[in-house]
């Protein structure tokens, strides 16, 4: 049994930051990608960062100078460093790992259950 946990949404003003956290627990044997994707209402999910276990990194372009996203293998945790959140920002931000649970066995695309983030004055 795997499960993704995010924490750190909330309401905030325009021009403000954020800082989510998602920690991965259970059954693990090792983590490839770690992410954050986004739903907002009527919208389909769209990619807003991924790590990789080596670090690379990429953003969605809507995102990029504003947001950080950062990982510690150790802890199986990613974290999203949100600066400057815009009103087109506000969604659940939804915890992604690609990761298999034994030696050998398949890499498995596992979600958290999700954060709100609302971006309003």
């Amino acid at each position: 049994q795997v499960q993704l946990v995010e924490s750190g949404g909330g309401l905030v003003q325009p021009g403000g930051s954020l800082r989510l956290s998602c920690v991965a627990s259970g059954s693990i044997f090792s983590i490839n990608a770690m992410g954050w994707y986004r739903q907002a209402p009527g919208q389909q999910r769209e990619l807003v960062a991924v790590i990789t276990s080596g670090g690379s990194t990429n953003y969605a372009d809507s995102v990029k100078a504003r947001f950080t996203i950062s990982r510690d293998n150790a802890k199986n945790t990613v974290d999203l460093q949100m600066n400057s959140l815009k009103p087109e920002d506000t969604a659940v931000y939804l915890c992604n790992a690609l990761l298999s649970t034994d030696w050998g066995s398949p890499i498995y695309n596992y979600w958290g259950q999700g954060t709100q983030v609302t971006v309003s004055s």
